[in-house]
C-alpha cells in the first residue's frame, strides 16, 4: 500500500478515535470521570507547555532517567550478551541464574534501590536498566548464536581472525536482532523510570501523574499519559532512523518481495 494513503488512514484512525471520545464525554458523566475529556487534557497540555510552562523541569528529570537507563540497559545487555553468545562454558554457569533474574518480577526492586541509591535519578535509573537488559541481552544472545556456521567457516577459511569475525560476522549477524530490542526497550525505560517515580519522587512525569490520581483528576493523569506516549514514540522514531542508517546493507521488505 501506498505509504501516503497508509499515514492517511493513520490519521484518520486517530482523528475517529478522538471523536468518539468527545462525544462519549460530553454524552456522559460517567465517561468523563473515568476518562477525562480530550479538550480539557488538551488545555491542561497547553499549560503545561505554554501558559504555566511548569513542566519542564519534571520531563527534563524523566527523559534523563529514561535516556540514562536505556544507554546503560543497551551497553550491558549488548556486551554481557556477545559474551555469552561466545562462551558456552560461562552461558552454561550463568543460564539459570539468569533466567531467574529474567523471570523475578523485577518492579519489586524499586524499594530496594531506592534504599541503596536514594530518591534521586539514579534508583530510577537503576530500575528502569533492569527492564531494559534483558530484553537487548536475549536478543544479542539469540542473534549470535545464530550466525550461519557457513557465514563463519568460509570467513575462517579467507583467514578472519577473532577480531574480524566480531566485526564483519557476529555483530552484522546481531544488529537486527538488537534494534528490535530496542525498539521494545524504549518504552521498558519509561516504563521504569515512571514506576520508579510512583515509588518515591518529588519530581518527573510519574510524581505528577500519581499526584493527579490522588485528587482523581483524570484529565492530568491522561495529559500525562500522552506526553508520556509522545515522547516515546520520538526516541522510539529516533531509534528507527539508526537501524535504517545502520542497516543500509539489509534489504528492504519491497525489495525482498522483488526478489
Amino acid at each position: 500500500m501506498n505509504r501516503t494513503l497508509m499515514r492517511v488512514w493513520q490519521v484518520g484512525l486517530l482523528l475517529v478515535i478522538l471523536l468518539v471520545w468527545y462525544f462519549a464525554s460530553n454524552a456522559s458523566d460517567n465517561v468523563a470521570f473515568f476518562f477525562g475529556k480530550p479538550v480539557e487534557v488538551a488545555q491542561k497540555l497547553w499549560r503545561w507547555f505554554v501558559t504555566d510552562a511548569d513542566i519542564y523541569k519534571h520531563l527534563g528529570v524523566t527523559l534523563v532517567e529514561t535516556l540514562l537507563a536505556f544507554a546503560i540497559g543497551t551497553l550491558v545487555g549488548l556486551g554481557v550478551g556477545l559474551w555469552l553468545a561466545l562462551s558456552p562454558f560461562a552461558s552454561a554457569v550463568l543460564d539459570p541464574y539468569l533466567k531467574a533474574a529474567n523471570a523475578m518480577p523485577r518492579v519489586i526492586l524499586a524499594p530496594i534501590f531506592a534504599m541503596w541509591f536514594g530518591l534521586g535519578i539514579w534508583s530510577k535509573v537503576a530500575l528502569a536498566v533492569t527492564l531494559v537488559f534483558f530484553i537487548v541481552f536475549f536478543n544479542v544472545y539469540q542473534g549470535v548464536r545464530e550466525v550461519s556456521p557457513v557465514v563463519l567457516a568460509n570467513a575462517r577459511m579467507l583467514g578472519a581472525n577473532a577480531r574480524q569475525l566480531m566485526r564483519h560476522v557476529y555483530v552484522p549477524s546481531a544488529m537486527s536482532w538488537v534494534f528490535s530490542s530496542l525498539h521494545t526497550s524504549v518504552g521498558l525505560a519509561f516504563v521504569g523510570a515512571v514506576v520508579g517515580e510512583y515509588l518515591g519522587s518529588a519530581n518527573g512525569v510519574g510524581y505528577l501523574i500519581l499526584q493527579a490520581e490522588g485528587s482523581f483528576d483524570i484529565n492530568t493523569v491522561f495529559a500525562g499519559i500522552v506526553l508520556l506516549t509522545v515522547f516515546a514514540l520520538v526516541l522510539d522514531g529516533l531509534v528507527g532512523l539508526a537501524e535504517r542508517h545502520l542497516m543500509k546493507w539489509q534489504p528492504s521488505s519491497g525489495q525482498t518481495e522483488k526478489l
